[in-house]
């Protein structure tokens, strides 16, 4: 008995840490007491019309549509004040039922009453609280019937109701009378808890789903950066040794070089070679290390790339790409002659290497069929600047969603130079990606 009794108090939530937080009351309540209302006061007119009044009420037909009213009131509070309501639910049952019992027997408030009771269940944070106000109500309930039924009339009733009928059932009457009473009560008052017990229970389960998702989601993110910081380290060894070989060996071989350049011509000429010949081992090491963070992104191989471009290879760059099924137009805006040319190295590559990524993003994501690139150059102080925008005029292409290393890389690259970044889509349509970049950082 005692498991038994472990178990159901464990169904119900007692000594659970968990608290199902209480909703304010909001449109659905509101949509919800209005609707209730209105039929409840309806379908009494109408019980009313078609009886021609309640045998066993006396009250006044404003007092019978007061209680009809004020039951479909206490559901707005059902989620923001469960017990409360609930008690409230069993104090106008009773009164209703003592003072008018037609009107109390209407199908709208006994839904308010079955919905009032479920809601206490449902959304009670006190679990043991719940426990204890549940209880006493149901208590108090099935008093009231055995009352009714050992000094009150209802026996009494059944009995007029019945008079002149033969016995069929296999009860007496009035033990059978009692008995379905009873059974109604037990169902009724059964269904509002357990069906209250499953919402509470339902709403427990979705949280814990919820926080396992937001817990699995936090250690993919982790994941994913560990992986990322791990990845990085690597290629800084990597890098590391590359340059480091690289350097060494470039140095040793200079060094030779300046102790026999006077005396041994051709052994000077030599080393200097061996210089060149490491330097380009070097860099050719480094292009393919960092080659390899690009594959399966859609980039251009190592063999096809160009460290030394700038803002005056553009015009190749655009051809390129125009006439593809891509009209794209260049214009290179500049306040001062030759300022686009006078762009520091870094600076210049940035600006090509936005171009290039924007207008490839172009071409795999978009449905544009024309395209424009804008670079401005203004070199007055004290706010010079270097500005590259690429505009389209398309829409995203479902199905062709990227990983987003394009644009991470813009970034990336905009923040190396302390440029600002403006990527998305615009008001009047198509994409914009407009990166800007102060000179005064990057002499």
């Amino acid at each position: 008995m005692s498991r038994l009794n472990q178990r159901v108090l464990e169904w119900f939530g007692v000594d659970d840490d968990w608290e199902r937080p209480r909703p304010p009351i909001g449109r659905q309540d509101v949509v919800l007491a209005a609707s209730v209302g209105a039929v409840g006061l309806l379908t009494l007119e109408l019980v009313r019309s078609a009886a021609g009044g309640f045998e066993h009420t006396d009250a006044p037909m404003w007092a019978q549509w007061l209680a009809v009213a004020l039951g479909a009131v206490l559901l707005l509070g059902r989620r923001r004040w469960p017990l409360v309501v609930a008690s409230l639910a069993a104090l106008h049952m009773f009164v209703a039922g003592v003072a008018m019992p037609e009107v109390m027997a209407q199908t709208s408030l006994q839904i308010v009453y079955f919905v009032a009771l479920l809601s206490g269940v449902a959304w009670a944070r006190d679990r043991r609280a719940m426990l204890l106000v549940v209880g006493v109500i149901v208590l108090f309930m099935f008093a009231w019937i055995g009352w009714q039924f050992a000094i009150g009339s209802a026996a009494q009733e059944w009995l007029d109701d019945e008079e002149g009928a033969d016995q069929v059932g296999f009860f007496p009457r009035i033990p059978a009378a009692v008995g379905y009473s009873l059974a109604i009560n037990a169902l009724y008052f059964g269904g509002a808890i357990a069906g209250g017990g499953f919402s509470w229970r339902s709403a427990r389960q979705r949280d814990r789903l919820e926080e396992q998702a937001a817990t699995i989601a936090a250690q993919a993110g982790r994941l994913r950066q560990q992986a990322v910081v791990d990845e990085r380290l690597r290629i800084a060894r990597d890098l590391h040794d590359v340059v480091a070989h690289g350097v060494s060996a470039m140095g040793i071989q200079a060094g030779a070089a300046r102790r026999v350049l006077e005396r041994d011509p051709d052994a000077a000429r030599t080393a200097l070679s061996h210089v060149e010949e490491a330097s380009r081992d070097a860099v050719a090491q480094m292009r393919r290390l960092l080659g390899t963070l690009r594959e399966g992104t859609g980039e251009e191989t190592s063999s096809t790339r160009t460290t030394d471009a700038g803002v005056g290879d553009l015009p190749d760059l655009v051809s390129e790409v125009d006439g593809q099924g891509l009209a794209v137009s260049l214009d290179v805006v500049e306040a001062q002659p030759g300022a686009a040319s006078r762009l520091p190295r870094g600076l210049g590559l940035a600006v090509y290497r936005t171009v290039q990524e924007a207008l490839a993003n172009v071409r795999r994501h978009s449905t544009a069929d024309s395209a424009s690139v804008v670079v401005r150059v203004d070199e007055a102080p004290p706010r010079a600047y270097a500005e590259v925008e690429v505009v389209d005029n398309g829409r995203p292409r479902h199905g062709t969603s990227g990983s987003g290393l394009g644009q991470l890389g813009i970034r990336e690259r905009a923040a190396t130079h302390d440029g600002q970044v403006d990527i998305g889509p615009r008001v009047t349509g198509g994409y914009r990606v407009r990166v800007r970049y102060p000179l005064e950082a990057s002499t």
